[in-house]
């Protein structure tokens, strides 16, 4: 149930809630998650708009967008990692109509230490977090409503 984080200048995309959820949507395809309400609803993105004045490099430029993106341990091997700096740098570059914009994204990767993933006020060990996968794929496959 990974986080992601974007800053960026305000106005540098014209559709935030759409690269929100094209980013989630994507990390989830990497990661190979099951597609299960689990994940669905605990995969999300945020996009912070910051005043151009508050974005600088020593040259005083402010076209630069910084992603974070926070996991469970473990949750990236390094060809997924690879894959998350690429397509999220690709989404950012296409959601700002900017194709140079790639060369001034950054997107770091962070892992949260196994038990220090919280959800639903309980901090998570990815053994839990992974039995609690299966426990609602065996719901959804019996028909009923995880939920």
């Amino acid at each position: 149930m990974p986080m992601i984080d974007v800053y960026a200048a305000a106005s540098t995309f014209a559709d935030p809630k759409k690269l929100a959820q094209d980013l989630a949507r994507t990390l989830m395809v990497i990661e190979q998650v099951p597609d299960i309400p689990m994940f669905r609803k605990n995969t999300a993105a945020f996009v912070h708009d910051q005043p151009a004045t508050h974005v600088s490099n020593v040259d005083g430029d402010s076209t630069y967008v910084r992603v974070q993106v926070l996991t469970n341990a473990d949750a990236l091997d390094r060809d997924k990692q690879l894959a998350v700096v690429r397509q999220f740098t690709d989404l950012i570059a296409e959601a700002a109509g900017d194709a140079t914009l790639a060369e001034r994204t950054w997107v770091l990767l962070t892992e949260a230490p196994d038990g220090g993933w919280g959800l639903a006020g309980y901090a998570n060990t990815n053994t839990e977090l992974v039995a609690a996968a299966r426990a609602e794929i065996a719901v959804l496959s019996a028909g009923a409503d995880p939920s």
